[in-house]
């Protein structure tokens, strides 16, 4: 069996002393669901990091990375309110490739806490002990503690999802 690639999430959690699991998957699987589903972990616990445009003539403002449940969907209006923010937009699939530098499917906040995005993870998560996110590399899940996440990427909990 091959060795298995170390990403930068991985790297980043083992120099910070955090333990972690990975999960590996075909990486054709795009939809999260089906993600959590190749893995075998409930769809609860698994989630996709979305990327979300900074608001428009906000130079300043840098594009924001948003965790959320594999079968849920984002509310932008729940979070521009909770980033105070008068209107946000996803960015679309090219977009968030040009703007993380990762392929959609492999976006990972482990791999991007030191790029300047303000990490942002659905207050669903809360109540959970471990949460399965991208390695930053499509095929390739990371299962980490929830608390080890927020502290790790200094991630904010908010209310964005219904």
């Amino acid at each position: 069996m091959a060795k298995e690639t170390k990403t930068i999430g991985m790297k980043l959690l083992e120099g910070k002393k955090v333990g972690y699991e990975t999960a590996v998957y075909p990486p054709t699987i795009r939809d999260a669901e089906q993600v959590a589903d190749a893995v075998n972990q409930d769809p609860n616990i698994v989630y996709k990091t979305l990327v979300v445009k900074p608001p428009e003539g906000n130079v300043k403002a840098k594009p924001m990375l948003v965790l959320v449940q594999s079968n849920m969907q984002l509310n932008l209006k729940k979070l521009a309110k909770a980033v105070k923010a008068k209107k946000l937009k996803m960015a679309t699939q090219k977009e968030a490739e040009k703007l993380t530098g990762l392929q959609v499917g492999g976006i990972s906040p482990l791999a991007l806490v030191n790029k300047g995005f303000a990490i942002y993870l659905d207050e669903s998560a809360q109540s959970l002990d471990k949460i399965v996110i991208s390695a930053g590399q499509r095929g390739i899940q990371i299962i980490v503690g929830v608390k080890d996440l927020v502290k790790v990427t200094r991630a904010r909990f908010v209310d964005v999802t219904g």
